[in-house]
């Protein structure tokens, strides 16, 4: 099946995130603008839970995507750090480089599903993706 899912679009279905996890438990304290986002975007996402934030990845990472952040009640998408941060062009391209092959490090990490805002996503409770994404966005920024 894995070859017509890639085929027709269709995507893995992970086990449902177990509600007395520590990763239910973060995303239920960026419950608002992760809904906001879930609902405002097509593309499929993959929501790593982080400490009062989360790093969504939007698209078909590793190759394909983009990245929002959900951050002091609000979301920042690449646009938004770019103009914020003054980045140059290469130093996106630098970062969205950086986030594939993280992704790609965490490729053997559980991964669940849940639904925000009417929305089914992915949950990727990887601290070692949380760390890594975390790092290359301070290096970019300051």
């Amino acid at each position: 099946m894995g070859m017509l899912d890639k085929l027709f679009g269709g995507s893995k279905d992970y086990p449902p995130l177990p509600e007395d996890n520590e990763a239910q438990a973060r995303l239920n304290e960026v419950k608002g603008p992760l809904e906001e986002l879930a609902q405002r975007v097509s593309d499929p996402l993959e929501v790593v839970p982080a400490e009062r934030q989360a790093f969504v990845f939007v698209g078909k990472p590793p190759k394909r995507f983009g990245i929002a952040w959900i951050h002091d009640g609000k979301v920042s998408g690449l646009k938004e750090l770019t103009d914020e941060h003054k980045l140059s062009p290469g130093a996106v391209g630098e970062m969205v480089t950086k986030l594939g092959h993280a992704y790609e490090h965490a490729s053997q990490s559980p991964r669940f599903s849940t639904e925000v805002g009417g929305k089914k996503v992915v949950v990727i409770p990887s601290k070692g993706l949380e760390q890594e994404v975390q790092q290359i966005i301070e290096h970019a920024t300051h």
